[in-house]
């Protein structure tokens, strides 16, 4: 079984002089790809003088994670893909046990591992922590991470479990798989992209696994900071697409029902002066119902399931019940 790393980068020279030195020490098991998304900085000659072993995929344009990454593995033809964000730190052996899970459970179709924060190694990190899940309305949560209360690394989830969806941090799936599934879905851009397809796989029949005894790190937020008003407006924007493509039962019922959760977090917003992030949220929004006809005719050809959700309502576990951590929900 072979496995290709596939680094997306766009304008990221100082990332990958910081980070793929590690990748490169202890990966030797893997072909190492760097996909650069037109960069028009000087990462791609970078990578040709210093690290000649890496591959380069040449982009046409900058067409975020989910149309870089479905370019770029046209021309990957490995067995196992990695989708490894290029600020992130891998460690000695991190492959290996990834590797063994893959083979020794072929209803394993996706893998994540631990994701721990760069900057507080103790910590996990907001993107992934130890494996996803999410709501019945769509409100995508961790183990490890709920919201903004983000747990520290005290080995509680060094275990091998099944979870709903995978972090794009660093993401493992095999490469017949992400064929199937018609790989990313363009129109998110960037953002819940990973999410959506897991979805799609999970109404498939296909599973996701969290494998804790590999570990990475990773910085987050150092392509599109957490305190950008875009983030907010993607997150919430590709929540809704995600939503209406994949979720089971009464999808306008949901719909509703988001409608007025999202209000609610826009008036939070407003109450702590954030203006950029209201009007965020609302052009989410305007977005949201400008592609619904899309997505309703996506939804039409898609499988959809009505036992995804692992909780209710996320919202309510941790604003009203004040359930902060994974174990008490």
């Amino acid at each position: 079984m072979k496995i290709a790393i596939i680094i997306l980068n766009w304008n990221g020279k100082a990332l990958l002089e910081q980070f793929l030195p590690s990748v490169m020490a202890y990966s030797s098991d893997a072909i190492i790809y760097v996909a650069d998304n037109a960069s028009t900085d000087d990462s791609v000659s970078y990578i040709i003088e210093n690290f000649p072993s890496v591959k380069i995929i040449q982009n046409k344009e900058n067409g975020g994670y989910a149309k870089g990454y479905n370019d770029a593995l046209k021309q990957v033809d490995e067995d196992i893909y990695c989708l490894l964000n290029s600020d992130v730190e891998v460690t000695k052996n991190w492959l290996t046990s990834i590797l063994e899970t893959f083979e020794n459970n072929k209803e394993t179709a996706i893998i994540q591992p631990k994701i721990l924060d760069y900057k507080n190694k103790n910590s996990f990190e907001y993107a992934g922590a130890a494996g996803g899940f999410i709501d019945k309305f769509g409100y995508p949560y961790c183990r490890g991470r709920i919201f903004d209360t983000i747990e520290k690394d005290l080995d509680q989830y060094n275990d091998k479990a099944e979870i709903f969806w995978a972090s794009g941090a660093c993401f493992f799936i095999r490469k017949d798989v992400f064929t199937a599934l018609n790989g990313f879905d363009e129109a998110f851009f960037a953002h819940m992209e990973e999410i959506d397809l897991c979805w799609r796989a999970f109404n498939l029949g296909y599973k996701t696994t969290y494998v804790g005894s590999s570990t990475i790190y990773h910085v987050g937020g150092a392509t599109l900071q957490n305190t950008n008003p875009k983030k907010t407006y993607l997150n919430f924007r590709n929540s809704l697409f995600t939503l209406v493509k994949n979720a089971g039962g009464h999808v306008f019922f949901l719909l509703l029902i988001r409608l007025l959760l999202d209000g609610v977090a826009s008036i939070k917003f407003l109450f702590e002066l954030k203006p950029l992030y209201v009007l965020a949220i609302l052009k989410a929004h305007i977005s949201f119902y400008a592609s619904l006809p899309r997505l309703l005719k996506q939804r039409s050809q898609l499988k959809q399931l009505e036992n995804y959700y692992n909780k209710r309502s996320i919202v309510w576990s941790y604003y009203v019940n004040n359930y902060k951590k994974f174990n008490c929900l």
